[in-house]
Protein backbone atom coordinates (compact mmCIF):
# COMPACT_ATOMS: atom_id res chain seq x y z
CA UNK A 1 0.00 0.00 0.00
CA UNK A 2 1.13 3.55 -1.20
CA UNK A 3 0.75 6.33 1.47
CA UNK A 4 1.26 9.72 -0.54
CA UNK A 5 2.17 12.03 2.37
CA UNK A 6 2.24 16.37 2.06
CA UNK A 7 5.28 17.64 0.43
CA UNK A 8 6.59 19.30 3.74
CA UNK A 9 6.52 16.10 5.89
CA UNK A 10 9.21 14.38 3.34
CA UNK A 11 11.78 16.49 5.09
CA UNK A 12 10.88 15.65 8.82
CA UNK A 13 11.26 11.57 8.95
CA UNK A 14 10.11 10.86 12.32
CA UNK A 15 7.01 13.09 11.79
CA UNK A 16 6.33 10.93 8.24
CA UNK A 17 7.14 7.33 9.49
CA UNK A 18 4.54 8.30 12.35
CA UNK A 19 1.99 10.04 10.11
CA UNK A 20 2.18 6.74 7.58
CA UNK A 21 1.94 4.43 10.39
CA UNK A 22 -0.96 6.00 11.96
CA UNK A 23 -2.52 5.87 8.45
CA UNK A 24 -1.94 1.89 7.68
CA UNK A 25 -2.89 1.29 11.56
CA UNK A 26 -6.25 3.11 10.41
CA UNK A 27 -6.35 1.89 7.05
CA UNK A 28 -6.05 -1.83 8.26
CA UNK A 29 -8.14 -1.61 11.19
CA UNK A 30 -11.50 0.07 9.18
CA UNK A 31 -11.01 -2.83 6.16
CA UNK A 32 -9.66 -5.69 8.21
CA UNK A 33 -11.20 -8.08 10.78
CA UNK A 34 -9.57 -5.97 14.21
CA UNK A 35 -7.35 -8.94 15.79
CA UNK A 36 -6.06 -9.49 12.19
CA UNK A 37 -5.24 -6.71 11.89
CA UNK A 38 -2.98 -6.29 14.60
CA UNK A 39 -1.34 -9.37 14.50
CA UNK A 40 -0.59 -7.99 10.51
CA UNK A 41 1.38 -5.24 11.58
CA UNK A 42 4.26 -7.19 13.43
CA UNK A 43 4.10 -10.27 11.05
CA UNK A 44 7.07 -11.47 8.84
CA UNK A 45 7.28 -14.00 6.32
CA UNK A 46 11.05 -14.62 6.82
CA UNK A 47 12.70 -15.17 9.26
CA UNK A 48 13.10 -12.21 12.48
CA UNK A 49 17.08 -10.16 12.35
CA UNK A 50 19.27 -12.13 14.53
CA UNK A 51 18.19 -15.49 14.44
CA UNK A 52 20.18 -18.45 13.19
CA UNK A 53 18.65 -21.54 11.53
CA UNK A 54 19.12 -23.87 9.35
CA UNK A 55 17.24 -24.16 5.93
CA UNK A 56 16.66 -27.13 4.33
CA UNK A 57 15.48 -26.85 0.74
CA UNK A 58 13.58 -30.33 -1.71
CA UNK A 59 12.90 -30.20 -4.67
CA UNK A 60 13.15 -32.39 -7.86
CA UNK A 61 14.97 -35.64 -6.24
CA UNK A 62 17.66 -33.35 -5.05
CA UNK A 63 18.52 -31.25 -1.75
CA UNK A 64 20.48 -28.56 -0.22
CA UNK A 65 21.08 -27.98 3.67
CA UNK A 66 21.77 -24.10 4.69
CA UNK A 67 22.77 -22.35 7.64
CA UNK A 68 22.11 -18.67 8.41
CA UNK A 69 25.08 -17.30 10.85
CA UNK A 70 23.24 -13.98 12.47
CA UNK A 71 26.59 -13.14 14.22
CA UNK A 72 28.07 -12.66 10.25
CA UNK A 73 28.20 -10.08 7.97
CA UNK A 74 24.89 -9.73 5.77
CA UNK A 75 27.47 -10.81 3.03
CA UNK A 76 28.79 -13.83 4.56
CA UNK A 77 26.23 -14.92 6.80
CA UNK A 78 25.19 -17.73 4.38
CA UNK A 79 26.86 -21.48 4.26
CA UNK A 80 26.30 -24.43 2.10
CA UNK A 81 26.42 -27.32 4.77
CA UNK A 82 25.16 -30.61 2.74
CA UNK A 83 24.04 -30.96 -1.16
CA UNK A 84 22.26 -33.55 -2.22
CA UNK A 85 22.53 -35.29 1.03
CA UNK A 86 26.76 -35.50 1.25
CA UNK A 87 29.00 -32.69 1.73
CA UNK A 88 29.44 -29.61 -0.35
CA UNK A 89 32.69 -30.24 -3.10
CA UNK A 90 34.69 -27.40 -4.02
CA UNK A 91 32.46 -26.94 -7.35
CA UNK A 92 29.83 -26.89 -4.93
CA UNK A 93 30.71 -24.04 -2.92
CA UNK A 94 31.75 -22.15 -5.53
CA UNK A 95 28.33 -22.56 -7.85
CA UNK A 96 26.72 -21.40 -4.38
CA UNK A 97 28.85 -18.70 -3.64
CA UNK A 98 27.90 -17.36 -7.39
CA UNK A 99 24.27 -17.97 -7.05
CA UNK A 100 24.11 -16.34 -3.27
CA UNK A 101 25.62 -13.60 -4.96
CA UNK A 102 23.03 -13.11 -7.45
CA UNK A 103 19.91 -13.44 -5.19
CA UNK A 104 21.64 -10.51 -3.06
CA UNK A 105 21.49 -8.39 -6.05
CA UNK A 106 18.24 -8.93 -6.65
CA UNK A 107 17.14 -6.92 -3.95
CA UNK A 108 14.18 -7.80 -1.40
CA UNK A 109 10.91 -9.31 -2.46
CA UNK A 110 7.88 -8.12 -2.08
CA UNK A 111 6.64 -8.64 1.58
CA UNK A 112 3.52 -10.68 1.46
CA UNK A 113 0.94 -9.19 3.72
CA UNK A 114 1.05 -6.05 1.42
CA UNK A 115 -0.75 -7.77 -1.11
CA UNK A 116 -3.81 -8.52 0.68
CA UNK A 117 -6.36 -7.01 -0.62
CA UNK A 118 -7.95 -5.20 2.50
CA UNK A 119 -11.23 -5.37 1.56
CA UNK A 120 -11.57 -8.80 0.25
CA UNK A 121 -11.46 -10.36 3.89
CA UNK A 122 -14.66 -13.01 4.28
CA UNK A 123 -14.09 -15.01 8.22
CA UNK A 124 -14.30 -18.56 6.95
CA UNK A 125 -14.43 -19.83 10.34
CA UNK A 126 -14.06 -18.63 14.67
CA UNK A 127 -13.25 -20.98 17.47
CA UNK A 128 -11.86 -19.89 21.10
CA UNK A 129 -8.23 -20.72 19.89
CA UNK A 130 -8.53 -19.49 16.35
CA UNK A 131 -10.35 -17.32 13.59
CA UNK A 132 -9.35 -18.08 10.02
CA UNK A 133 -10.12 -15.71 7.03
CA UNK A 134 -9.73 -15.67 3.31
CA UNK A 135 -8.85 -12.87 0.74
CA UNK A 136 -7.66 -11.77 -2.85
CA UNK A 137 -4.43 -10.71 -3.81
CA UNK A 138 -3.46 -7.31 -5.36
CA UNK A 139 -0.32 -7.92 -7.82
CA UNK A 140 3.37 -7.74 -6.41
CA UNK A 141 4.37 -5.48 -9.47
CA UNK A 142 2.99 -4.15 -12.73
CA UNK A 143 3.50 -7.61 -14.90
CA UNK A 144 2.23 -9.69 -12.10
CA UNK A 145 -0.58 -12.14 -14.11
CA UNK A 146 -0.64 -14.47 -11.49
CA UNK A 147 -2.29 -12.48 -8.40
CA UNK A 148 -5.62 -11.89 -9.89
CA UNK A 149 -6.44 -15.90 -9.95
CA UNK A 150 -5.06 -16.38 -6.21
CA UNK A 151 -6.58 -16.43 -2.74
CA UNK A 152 -4.80 -16.28 0.78
CA UNK A 153 -6.19 -18.41 3.79
CA UNK A 154 -4.57 -16.72 6.57
CA UNK A 155 -5.16 -18.68 10.24
CA UNK A 156 -4.61 -16.83 13.21
CA UNK A 157 -3.78 -18.02 16.97
CA UNK A 158 -5.58 -15.61 18.72
CA UNK A 159 -4.47 -16.00 22.30
CA UNK A 160 -0.93 -15.08 20.82
CA UNK A 161 -2.34 -12.97 18.23
CA UNK A 162 0.03 -14.80 16.56
CA UNK A 163 -0.42 -15.90 12.34
CA UNK A 164 0.04 -19.62 11.97
CA UNK A 165 -0.13 -20.71 8.65
CA UNK A 166 -0.65 -18.89 5.35
CA UNK A 167 -2.22 -20.81 2.32
CA UNK A 168 -1.91 -19.36 -1.54
CA UNK A 169 -4.36 -21.60 -3.85
CA UNK A 170 -5.90 -20.80 -7.11
CA UNK A 171 -9.14 -20.45 -8.01
CA UNK A 172 -8.94 -21.32 -11.32
CA UNK A 173 -6.99 -22.26 -14.32
CA UNK A 174 -5.07 -19.51 -15.64
CA UNK A 175 -2.29 -18.60 -18.27
CA UNK A 176 0.61 -16.55 -16.56
CA UNK A 177 2.53 -16.10 -19.80
CA UNK A 178 1.88 -17.13 -23.88
CA UNK A 179 1.45 -21.20 -24.27
CA UNK A 180 1.42 -21.60 -20.39
CA UNK A 181 -1.21 -23.11 -18.39
CA UNK A 182 -1.47 -23.72 -14.67
CA UNK A 183 -4.47 -25.75 -13.55
CA UNK A 184 -3.23 -25.59 -9.90
CA UNK A 185 -0.79 -23.89 -7.79
CA UNK A 186 -0.56 -23.77 -3.92
CA UNK A 187 1.86 -22.46 -1.39
CA UNK A 188 1.68 -23.38 2.33
CA UNK A 189 3.57 -21.56 5.10
CA UNK A 190 3.32 -22.28 8.54
CA UNK A 191 5.39 -20.33 11.64
CA UNK A 192 5.77 -21.52 15.24
CA UNK A 193 3.71 -19.93 18.10
CA UNK A 194 5.67 -17.65 20.32
CA UNK A 195 7.00 -18.31 23.92
CA UNK A 196 9.02 -16.73 26.83
CA UNK A 197 12.11 -17.91 24.40
CA UNK A 198 11.13 -17.14 21.19
CA UNK A 199 9.24 -14.88 19.24
CA UNK A 200 6.64 -16.69 16.21
CA UNK A 201 9.36 -17.97 13.63
CA UNK A 202 8.90 -19.49 9.98
CA UNK A 203 8.93 -23.41 9.92
CA UNK A 204 7.66 -24.83 6.92
CA UNK A 205 7.24 -23.38 3.40
CA UNK A 206 5.82 -26.07 1.00
CA UNK A 207 4.86 -25.69 -3.12
CA UNK A 208 3.17 -27.64 -5.69
CA UNK A 209 2.51 -26.64 -9.11
CA UNK A 210 0.75 -28.34 -11.89
CA UNK A 211 0.52 -27.32 -15.39
CA UNK A 212 2.12 -27.19 -19.13
CA UNK A 213 3.80 -25.18 -21.48
CA UNK A 214 2.69 -25.28 -24.87
CA UNK A 215 0.33 -28.13 -24.10
CA UNK A 216 3.40 -30.97 -24.21
CA UNK A 217 5.84 -29.85 -21.90
CA UNK A 218 5.10 -30.44 -18.32
CA UNK A 219 5.32 -28.14 -15.62
CA UNK A 220 4.44 -30.06 -12.37
CA UNK A 221 7.30 -29.10 -9.57
CA UNK A 222 7.19 -29.80 -5.60
CA UNK A 223 9.20 -28.03 -3.33
CA UNK A 224 9.09 -28.15 0.66
CA UNK A 225 11.65 -25.47 2.47
CA UNK A 226 12.19 -26.60 6.31
CA UNK A 227 13.45 -23.62 8.75
CA UNK A 228 15.21 -26.10 11.70
CA UNK A 229 17.88 -25.02 14.55
CA UNK A 230 17.16 -21.56 15.41
CA UNK A 231 19.08 -19.94 17.69
CA UNK A 232 20.46 -16.46 19.26
CA UNK A 233 24.83 -16.33 18.62
CA UNK A 234 26.31 -15.50 21.88
CA UNK A 235 26.96 -11.91 22.33
CA UNK A 236 30.85 -11.10 21.91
Amino acid sequence: MRIDLPTALRFVPPVRFLFAFLALTSFLRAAVPLDLAAALQTFRSDAPHGWSFTLTTVAEGKSTVERSDAAKPDFDRWSLVQKDGRAPGPDDLRDYAEARSRRSRGGTAPKLAEQFDPGSFETISITEERATYRCRLRPGEARDNTASFLRATVVLHKPTQTIESIELTNISTFHPAFGVTITEMRTLMTYSLPDAEKPSLPQLVSTRVRGTAFIFKSLDAEMKVTFTEYTLPKKR
